[in-house]
């Protein structure tokens, strides 16, 4: 374990109580009844307080005469059981979309207790396995329409028992009807337009409804490239030579004049995405928040690897800041523009 800024007793402690998993790698601690350090996301039994001390690395535990738990294994990058065990009911799941699998049933296919499964599997993918289960019908029910199946084959193949209410559940998942998502984009009407930027060309794309795609780059053939294949069958324009208001609004606001977040959006997401999205919306600009304060705002403190997705498949650059979401070192962490951008995006936002 790295070096890491060590959390005050009071939040070390909450994230014992807790079994928090986002802290995990941050601290461990150690017991002195018996001499044995965990993460704070081990299972065993809970201590009593006044034998807990905190240390910011494994090496300083086993410096200050602990050995390491035997069941979190706080010195070992391998996954641990329970973290293998929600792969393995994920993996699950998706081998077995047709079928009703039901919460206990999938805990015994994977070894665990049915309460276990269901706080991990939502504390490690951000979602229950039931909303997992859905996600995956609906995934596959638009791949399948988008392959050309008709909608009751699409629906059989997704493992929906009966047409009833698909509609109204794609609507609602896809923000399309099962039509629309059969002609993959086929009669959305898109238009797009690339600009000069102060962080590089931009290429800024929407509906008559909002902002569907925002990314920034070098090279306009790769950036319209990557956009059309977004949208292969959407009805996509250039904008020509008159350019949006929303887009000029986006690239106004890295010149620090208003604000790119009020731009309005009509992009795709899961709910839980969205949640994501909505709170990093809110990050005041010329601030940061780790990716574990984040997960705390959405209400799911140990979502933080869901997080991190949901920053990364970010559809809308800088309409959606998740260039303000960093490590909890403080570290820039990952950027998909690159990290140059975000350090100046992050310079000039704090200017």
């Amino acid at each position: 374990m790295k070096s890491a800024t060590l959390p005050d007793r009071t939040t070390a402690w909450r994230a014992v109580q807790q079994r928090d998993g986002s802290y995990d790698g941050r601290f461990v601690y150690g017991v002195s009844s018996t001499h044995i350090f965990c993460r704070p996301s081990c299972s065993s039994r809970r201590p009593s307080k006044e034998n807990v001390t905190f240390f910011g690395t494994t090496t300083d535990a086993e410096r200050a005469g602990y050995r390491p738990c035997k069941r979190c294994r706080p010195t070992s990058n391998e996954k641990s059981a329970i973290e293998r065990a929600v792969s393995r009911a994920a993996a699950y799941l998706v081998h077995h979309i047709e079928e009703r699998v039901t919460l206990p049933t999938l805990a015994r296919e994977v070894g665990v207790s049915a309460f276990h499964l269901q706080r991990e599997f939502k504390r490690a993918m951000g979602v229950s396995p039931f909303q997992f289960r859905n996600a995956e019908r609906q995934r596959r029910f638009a791949e399948r329409l988008r392959m050309g199946d008709t909608v009751s084959r699409a629906t059989y193949e997704a493992g929906y028992g009966s047409s009833s209410r698909v509609y109204e559940r794609s609507r609602n998942a896809l923000g399309m009807t099962p039509a629309d998502v059969r002609r993959a984009g086929a009669g959305l009407r898109i238009h797009y337009a690339i600009v000069s930027s102060p962080l590089g060309r931009l290429i800024g794309a929407y509906t008559e409804k909002g902002v569907c795609w925002v990314a920034i780059g070098d090279d306009d053939r790769k950036l319209e490239r990557e956009f059309r294949a977004a949208f292969a069958e959407a009805d996509v324009q250039p904008a020509g030579s008159a350019i949006h208001e929303w887009v000029e609004a986006i690239v106004r606001s890295l010149e620090g004049v208003g604000s790119a977040s009020s731009v309005p959006l009509d992009a795709q997401g899961t709910a839980f995405q969205w949640r994501v999205w909505n709170a990093l919306q809110r990050i005041p600009r010329g601030t940061t928040l780790s990716y574990s304060d984040v997960a705390k705002q959405i209400g799911q403190p140990s979502a933080v690897r869901a997080v991190a997705r949901a920053c990364a498949t970010n559809p809308v650059a800088l309409v959606v800041p998740c260039h303000r979401v960093v490590r909890e070192d403080g570290d820039l962490g990952g950027y998909r523009w690159g990290l140059e951008r975000k350090e100046e995006l992050l310079r000039r936002e704090r200017a």
